[in-house]
């Protein structure tokens, strides 16, 4: 039984009558239709936490989504399953495939600094403060790259930034 037949959630089951209603008037090809379905049902199983099945439909999608945009939307998702699995390293491969479809995907941006931040904690605190550095440094430029497109967002980061001397004058 398809996950938008199974939702006991108020919420969960007026997003499948609207996303069903926006499928039907969509000027769109049965291809792209398709393609939502299966982005919509990955959607609903990742936020339920099962993700296999979210991984299952994402890569559906994937198989029939023609728009770069849209394209972007469903890397960065399985980007976010792979970090929450602590699988960094394939997270961010998908982060850089979502961001090569749309450069501007400021949540992509942000989650790669996240990760080298993170990543650049565990070296300094193994004592590779060379690995450590060169971690942080790349965190600040996609942090920095995210800044520049939300100067109003990422304030933690844009602390971050400035207490490590990693600001930028043009920030």
């Amino acid at each position: 039984m398809p996950r938008t037949q199974r939702n006991d959630n108020f919420i969960d089951k007026s997003f499948t009558v609207m996303a069903d209603l926006i499928l039907k008037i969509l000027p769109t090809n049965k291809k792209a239709k398709e393609a939502f379905v299966y982005y919509r049902d990955g959607m609903a199983a990742q936020a339920d936490g099962d993700y296999a099945e979210a991984l299952d439909n994402y890569n559906e999608a994937l198989e029939l989504e023609e728009d770069p945009y849209d394209r972007s939307y469903i890397f960065y998702n399985i980007a976010l399953i792979h970090a929450s699995n602590g699988e960094h390293e394939k997270a961010l491969d998908y982060y850089h495939q979502a961001l090569e479809t749309n450069p501007r995907l400021i949540q992509a941006l942000n989650n790669i600094a996240v990760i080298y931040h993170y990543q650049g904690e565990r070296a300094k605190e193994a004592g590779d403060n060379d690995s450590a550095e060169a971690l942080f440094d790349k965190a600040a430029d996609y942090w920095r790259r995210a800044i520049s497109i939300a100067p109003n967002n990422y304030l933690e980061a844009q602390n971050w930034l400035k207490t490590t001397g990693r600001m930028h004058e043009n920030f």
